[in-house]
């Protein structure tokens, strides 16, 4: 075991460790604060590049306390820096009848008195929950970029290990009376990980609990050194253009940066290694990519600056359709790809009219590229000339201002709607809508440039035969 390793399992540190989250003050918590949980579970997902956490919190307000509006959840900085996604539920009713009620949740600007100054989300419960009663939270939120390859390079035959770096408890500004995580790892192959007893292993399961009674903001380090061969595949910049036509087509063009971001390669590629022995050699890399898109897509295409790429297949059906392309070349550790996806739509799939006459594009936010981060995203929504006032609605907060775009027969250009937002995740793919205003006098505009342009075509010519431009002699 490294040196961390048994530095971190050490009863002294553990020790320290609780005596300081235990003194550490409680008071700029807001007036909810006689909330406690009185069970937690955490189960941290780490079967692919992408860190998922599902906790399951019952909290109880004390029946001394005042009514608690909401609950708050605590990252540490390094988490904070890395969050991708917050999500949570709330759970009402009993057995068959139990439902889960979608709450908001937004960051805290309290003043967070957890160790290393963690930060405060606030999840905001739409009932208010009374002294005395309890209630369950099902809380899910999404890491990247937080596994940690080790070592950072390897060659062609070797297997991907990397480093995640977690607590054995819940960090939370409430005391916790019983709590337990689970980390699910995507193989058997665990090199080691620290043991803060108890502590057990079931295959690819790891458990650290049961804990009890843990006072506000304990934090007990640990780090699992495991096998992640899993696809590390991130996008550095999507683009994608979306162009309305009123004349039925929905045009959409996506420009990928593609990289692989798991540990470098290193030495030389043999592809007839790579080809004779595809389970062991490279591992780690991969050669193919899985794009979710709309139903009824139609004129796919796949290429890349060279041209276009054949190797790509398209399944659909009527709920959704796939499209598995592959690079000219499988990306290891460190190896980058560019290419372009374009594809049409049906119109009248996507463009609605709303009660108040304004139309509107429902479209699909994130990446489709399924198990994939994009670092970088920028959505370009091209509404057709004449549109104005252009409002878009989008469930999460992103970057948003307006552009010109020009095409063909253009005048006056085209409102261009731009969205930008950065660490896009699969819980980023959620229907957004557009809206605009439009007049439909405008859907003439370059049919009568086209019919002006052959009329004036056709005057010239005429006049072209009927003038007489031969030289004659003077009288």
């Amino acid at each position: 075991m490294p040196p961390s390793l048994q530095t971190l399992a050490t009863p002294t540190l553990l020790v320290l460790v609780l005596l300081t989250a235990s003194a550490v003050s409680s008071s700029s918590l807001p007036p909810e604060d006689g909330i406690r949980v009185v069970s937690a579970e955490k189960r941290i997902d780490l079967t692919s590049p992408i860190v998922k956490v599902y906790l399951t919190l019952k909290v109880e307000n004390a029946p001394s306390a005042s009514d608690a509006s909401q609950v708050l959840l605590a990252f540490t900085p390094t988490e904070a820096q890395h969050l991708a996604i917050v999500k949570a539920t709330r759970a009402e009713g009993k057995r068959k009848k139990k439902t889960y009620v979608p709450l908001s949740v937004e960051a805290s600007d309290l003043a967070s008195t957890a160790l290393n100054g963690a930060r405060l989300y606030s999840v905001l419960l739409g009932t208010p929950l009374k002294p005395g009663e309890t209630t369950t939270l099902e809380v899910l939120y999404v890491l990247t970029h937080t596994l940690e390859p080790f070592p950072a390079e390897i060659s062609q035959s070797e297997s991907q290990l990397v480093y995640f770096r977690d607590s054995a408890v819940l960090l939370s500004p409430y005391h916790v009376l019983e709590q337990v995580t689970y980390i699910k790892t995507p193989s058997n192959r665990i090199e080691s990980f620290t043991r803060v007893d108890p502590t057990s292993r079931a295959g690819t399961e790891l458990k650290y609990g049961t804990y009890k009674n843990q006072a506000p903001n304990s934090y007990l380090p640990i780090l699992v050194h495991y096998e992640n061969n899993r696809p590390f595949a991130f996008v550095e910049e999507l683009v994608r253009k979306v162009e309305i036509s009123h004349w039925g087509n929905v045009q959409i063009t996506e420009h990928y940066k593609l990289r692989h971001g798991g540990a470098r390669h290193k030495g030389v590629f043999s592809r007839l290694e790579y080809q004779s022995r595809p389970s062991i050699s490279g591992a780690s890399s991969f050669k193919n990519l899985l794009a979710r898109l709309p139903p009824r897509v139609h004129s796919v295409y796949y290429r890349d600056e060279i041209g276009n790429i054949s190797t790509s297949h398209l399944r659909t059906d009527s709920l959704k359709s796939e499209l598995e392309i592959e690079p000219r070349y499988p990306l290891f550790g460190g190896w980058h790809c560019t290419f372009t996806i374009g594809y049409g739509l049906p119109l009248q799939d996507f463009l609605f009219e709303s009660d108040d006459g304004r139309r509107y594009i429902n479209l699909t936010f994130g990446c489709p590229l399924l198990d994939t981060v994009a670092d970088d995203l920028t959505i370009k929504v091209v509404l057709p000339e004449g549109s104005k006032n252009p409002q878009p609605v989008v469930p999460f907060v992103t970057e948003k201002h307006l552009e010109i775009s020009y095409s063909y027969l253009d005048v006056v250009g085209r409102t261009t709607v731009v969205l930008k937002k950065k660490n896009v995740v699969g819980e980023h793919n959620v229907p957004f809508q557009v809206y605009y205003e439009f007049n439909p006098i405008f859907m003439l505009a370059e049919p009568l440039m086209l019919v002006s342009a052959a009329l004036l075509f056709f005057v010239a010519c005429i006049a072209y035969l009927h003038m007489d431009l031969s030289i004659g002699k003077s009288s």
